[in-house]
């Protein structure tokens, strides 16, 4: 379900540097972080969605994340926005 909602999703942020910056501006509806990507990657997305209170949804592949988002490499962290 959590892939479908982010290839059914019309605006997306994909990446670390991004994905905090929407949540900072409140533009994130929803963060989407991939369970085998890098600690030091996804951290600050998982505190700073935390802290602005941004439903998170934990995914199990970077690959299928990727592909979800209609790119051809994998992605660790995406970002619904408005």
């Amino acid at each position: 379900m959590s892939y479908d909602k982010v290839s059914q999703a019309e605006k997306l942020i994909i990446g670390t540097k991004q994905a905090v910056k929407a949540i900072r501006r409140n533009k994130a509806h929803e963060v989407f972080i991939a369970q085998d990507a890098e600690e030091r990657v996804t951290s600050p997305v998982i505190e700073e969605a935390a802290r602005q209170d941004i439903p998170l949804t934990i995914v199990d592949s970077r690959e299928k994340l990727g592909k979800a988002c209609g790119i051809q490499v994998a992605a660790s962290v995406v970002v619904i926005t408005d």
